[in-house]
């Protein structure tokens, strides 16, 4: 999770204690502990307390924000007020939709991605291992062939994290970039720019990563190579120091 730094802009000379508390226990301990609730289950609780207790201001406004950052979509926001709505009262749920309104925006207008196979849902099963929001599209289901076959959708600045397709023979992963322009980058190598109509070829057991570039949203088909003893190894995620240094 970035650090948060918002009590100190604003309170780090009038109350330099509340505004220590804030950045550094309530959002740097309390958010952080994504082993025990994950961030978007953090802000879904959050929403709702503040809905419940009539808070509609600025700073339900930033949890809304970092919900939408933190992967929880347009569609399922629309319906956590809407059952909230029953608890916290009507009028309150009226408010939250305003607010709720404005931050997805650009949700409600914006064009599809994903190519034309389409982005498919958000990719809420693997989202501990990207760092911003990544959807997935199975193209083949699962025991239906030796070989799966899914679209892989990342918004600008998503990446997963480091990764190893681990196989004792066989193996590995073939990607297909569709839409966009991303990154590819194997440990001990340079970056590669990617665009549609790319493949990459990666070798079982290397580690790597791969993911949309700054300013682009990034589609790709990963195709798993069948192989004996396979397994997948997530690893560190790609710091914004590393990734900020490709942009340049």
């Amino acid at each position: 999770m970035k650090k948060q730094t918002a009590g100190r802009d604003s309170l780090g000379e009038f109350a330099p204690r509340f505004a220590e508390l804030n950045d550094d226990i309530l959002f740097g301990e309390v958010w952080s502990r994504e082993d025990k609730l994950s961030l978007r289950d953090r802000s879904l609780v959050t929403i709702c307390v503040f809905m419940g207790k009539g808070m509609v201001d600025s700073s339900l406004k930033y949890h809304l924000i970092n919900a939408k950052n933190n992967g929880i979509t347009k569609t399922e926001m629309a319906e956590i007020i809407t059952h909230a709505a029953f608890y916290a009262g009507w009028p309150n749920a009226w408010a939250v939709f305003n607010m709720a309104k404005e931050v997805y925006a650009d949700d409600m207008t914006q064009e599809e991605h994903g190519g034309m196979f389409g982005m498919g849902e958000p990719n809420t099963a693997y989202a501990q291992y990207f760092i911003g929001n990544s959807y997935l599209k199975p193209l083949t289901k699962q025991g239906e062939s030796v070989v799966s076959i899914a679209n892989v959708t990342f918004e600008p600045r998503c990446r997963n994290n480091w990764h190893i397709h681990h196989a004792s023979n066989g193996g590995g992963q073939i990607l297909i970039c569709v839409e966009g322009e991303g990154w590819y980058q194997e440990e001990g190598k340079e970056a590669r720019s990617l665009e549609q109509g790319d493949i990459v070829v990666i070798p079982a057991n290397v580690k790597h990563w791969h993911g949309a570039k700054n300013n682009s949203w990034f589609s790709h088909l990963a195709v798993e190579v069948p192989g004996e003893n396979t397994s997948n190894e997530w690893c560190e995620p790609v710091s914004d120091e590393e990734y900020d240094k490709l942009e340049k």
